[in-house]
């Protein structure tokens, strides 16, 4: 209390409120993996793709391999797989979260370093879900280890839920591996996912096979003009004669000027000035500049020696087929960058084969958005269930009723797996809501295990103005009064279950109801609370009979 020696009024604002609590956020996920760029080991917060690539870059290029067959096979040796999640998550709803990078592209997988990431992600407050992504690249043994040490931060800290994904589509194997320790704090889903994302690649990571597909046969064709020092326009095509012809025209005045025509199949036509001093590195040069906006119809020029014969107009010249390349040069020959000037209607035709190729998911990265999205517009009392994926083609396996039946409920190991499923005229929906500790009546429900992590974390950060303060009857009261009021704000929202306030929650403290003298004199301050946490209703029974016929 204040004391005063100067006479005069003063003002005294006194508090009569009790504190309030402020729930924490129940949705911020971490994603751990590689990245083309950025810190390593650093639990680093983004709030959007952008920011995303602005940090940590952007996919790994993709290699392709394109066959005879039309077949298009992709190189998937190590599966750098955290620019696609990240896009997922994101359309998926999802909003702030955090990125451990664990190294880059040129790395390969090791488990030692997502230890190391999920001891340094201990240290922060915030995240409170978790996506080892990119760790189902290290094989099913690793990767259900560190599955194991995640689960036991998430019970240690008892602010975090792990997403378990399946990696080979084994669920025995699974079962087997994850152990039976700290089960309520994970969800598992399966199966994969097809998505709607295409692979990033670069031309020159694309491999042409013997023969790429096409509708004809390509063949290569040369014509050498002007000797060792002229030029030589090649032609790769379905042309069965391809032709040059330079003609003198009277339209182009410029004697240096040019101009080129390919609107003919199979044909390269060359007008110079009637006057004209050329000489076959002029004529490359304007060629290059025309090529930059025009289509080159599987033509191109190219200087001999230094170029420096001139270009007469002759008549119509054809073009000799080139002998087969030796095994050296086709490997140097063999990639999408190669056919993109020699062959402008092939390389858009594999283009577009490419664009086909879309980029298989664990489901993990996808949930996390439901997840988020789900607690953002509902709350996170309500299950993450019967919810739409967005960017999603459909799941890899198709799952029947009999076959979820067994991922549903485990009598013997009681790990209950989350099926994601394709509907006629729904779509892909995630159709199941329960954590791994499937036979656990507390902790049968992922929204009942997220929704005590909620209350548990808000609750214990708002106590903190208690630490120290007399623990006498005047605390107990702010302390109740608190909670109570954070408890009842949770039931008008319909987090919990009972008509009346006093059925959904109960508070309880105060020497000789949960706490003795001998708690006192040891500084404890004991607060029981009871939440009856509403569950989803997962099994809808419609029960008909038939009525009999009444006069």
């Amino acid at each position: 209390m204040v004391t005063y020696s100067t006479p005069g009024v003063y003002v005294e604002e006194i508090s009569t409120l009790a504190p309030s609590v402020a729930s924490v956020a129940t949705a911020i996920p971490v994603f751990i993996g590689y990245t083309e760029k950025g810190p390593l080991l650093e639990p680093t917060r983004i709030d959007t793709l952008l920011d995303y690539v602005s940090l940590f870059g952007n996919a790994n290029p993709s290699a392709f391999t394109v066959n005879k067959d039309s077949s298009i096979q992709i190189n998937q040796a190590n599966k750098f797989l955290m620019y696609y999640g990240l896009s997922l998550y994101f359309q998926n709803g999802g909003g702030s979260c955090y990125i451990v990078s664990v190294g880059n592209y040129k790395d390969t997988p090791a488990k030692e370093v997502f230890t190391k990431a999920l001891t340094a992600l201990e240290k922060e407050d915030e995240p409170t879900l978790i996506v080892l992504l990119d760790a189902t690249a290290l094989g099913t043994v690793d990767y259900y280890d560190l599955c194991t040490q995640a689960l036991s931060q998430c019970k240690k800290l008892g602010d975090r839920f792990l997403i378990v994904d399946i990696p080979d589509g084994d669920t025995a194997k699974f079962r087997n591996s994850i152990g039976n320790n700290n089960l309520c704090y994970a969800a598992a889903y399966h199966p994969y996912l097809k998505t709607t994302l295409n692979y990033l690649y670069q031309d020159d990571g694309v491999t042409i096979g013997e023969a790429a597909p096409k509708s004809e046969e390509a063949k290569s064709f040369s014509l050498l003009i002007g000797g060792d020092n002229g030029m030589t326009v090649s032609y790769t095509g379905v042309a069965a004669a391809p032709i040059v012809v330079i003609t003198a025209s009277a339209a182009i005045a410029d004697k240096n000027g040019s101009g080129f025509d390919t609107s003919k199949d199979g044909a390269l036509a060359i007008s110079i000035a009637k006057s004209s001093t050329l000489t076959a590195a002029d004529l490359v040069t304007a060629w290059n500049t025309w090529k930059s906006g025009n289509a080159v119809q599987g033509f191109g020029i190219a200087v001999n020696g230094d170029g420096s014969t001139g270009v007469v107009a002759k008549a119509d010249q054809a073009l000799s087929p080139v002998p087969p390349a030796s095994p050296a040069d086709s490997q140097q020959s063999s990639t999408l960058a190669t056919l993109k000037a020699n062959n402008t209607a092939l390389y858009n035709q594999i283009k577009s084969s490419l664009v086909s190729q879309r980029v298989t998911l664990p489901p993990s990265v996808a949930i996390a958005g439901v997840y988020a999205s789900v607690d953002r517009d509902r709350g996170v009392w309500k299950a993450p269930a019967n919810v739409s994926l967005n960017g999603v083609i459909g799941p890899v396996t198709k799952i029947s009723d009999t076959e979820q039946d067994l991922l549903n409920i485990d009598p013997t190991a009681g790990k209950s797996i989350n099926a994601i499923r394709n509907f006629t005229g729904k779509g892909t929906l995630v159709w199941g809501g329960r954590t791994l500790a499937g036979n656990d009546n507390e902790w049968r429900y992922i929204s009942v295990r997220r929704l005590f992590i909620t209350i548990e974390e808000s609750t214990r950060k708002a106590s903190a103005f208690a630490v120290f303060e007399p623990n006498d009857a005047t605390t107990w009261l702010k302390v109740k009064a608190m909670i109570e009021s954070y408890l009842y704000s949770l039931w008008q929202q319909g987090a919990l279950a009972g008509s009346k306030p006093e059925s959904a929650y109960f508070v309880s403290v105060g020497l000789g109801k949960t706490m003795t003298a001998q708690d006192i004199l040891e500084g404890r301050l004991i607060v029981t609370i009871g939440v009856a946490a509403v569950r989803p209703a997962e099994f809808i029974i419609l029960r008909f009979s038939h009525k009999m016929q009444e006069a």
